[in-house]
């Protein structure tokens, strides 16, 4: 999604990590920005949609900025359980973290509240596709919500690694994990099936691009 910036550039990147560091770049990347931030926990993901980024961390911390990344403010957290990934979609931001902590914001990350995942192991990565939320994490959980995130079903994913990032494009989900695994989705997340990854290194994120 693009939106105005003080480059020629259409568009902002944003990054963030540990001690709550976020960066910017308005040029494509070619330099970045450190912006302000009043936490200094890690931050593990990021999601942008609405005009709003909103970042998730370790202790249940939550962020988000609506000024195109310049500056960011905490957003009062669910509770203390570490944030591990977040997605958007359908005005809905969704993140994901420890224990099958699922938490859902449908103001633009002004204020959020916990749903129940079904499972109590952890969820590393989330995304959205298809009117689909699908997060993904320890000994092969897959979750999915078809409801913007307010209820979810366990999906079989076939194998017990864990998994650590998920995305969507073309009509399909893909999941990557530990040992090289790779699964994939066709109808929403409902089934997966086992691809070759032909590697046994952890697969940490994984991303798709039209």
């Amino acid at each position: 999604s693009s939106y105005p910036s003080s480059s020629p550039i259409s568009g902002v990147f944003v990054g963030v990590g540990q001690y709550g560091k976020e960066v910017r770049s308005i040029d494509n990347g070619t330099s970045w920005d450190n912006e302000t931030c009043q936490i200094l926990t890690d931050l593990d993901g990021v999601a942008f949609g609405n005009n709003t980024f909103v970042a998730v961390g370790q202790s249940g911390k939550i962020v988000r900025s609506t000024d195109n990344g310049t500056s960011f403010s905490t957003v009062t957290p669910v509770d203390n359980t570490n944030l591990d990934g977040v997605a958007f979609g359908n005005n809905t931001f969704v993140a994901v973290g420890d224990s099958g902590k699922i938490v859902r914001s449908t103001d633009n990350g002004s204020t959020f509240s916990a749903v129940t995942s079904g499972i109590s192991t952890a969820l590393y990565g989330a995304t959205f596709g298809n009117n689909t939320f699908v997060a993904v994490g320890s000994y092969g959980k897959i979750v999915r919500s078809t409801d913007n995130g307010s209820s979810w079903d366990n999906s079989t994913s076939g194998i017990l690694s864990t998994l650590n990032g998920v995305t969507f494009g073309n009509n399909t989900f893909v999941a990557v994990g530990d040992s090289g695994k790779i699964l994939r989705s066709t109808d929403n997340g409902s089934s997966w099936d086992n691809s070759t990854s032909t590697i046994t290194t952890h697969l940490k994120g994984v991303t798709f691009s039209e």
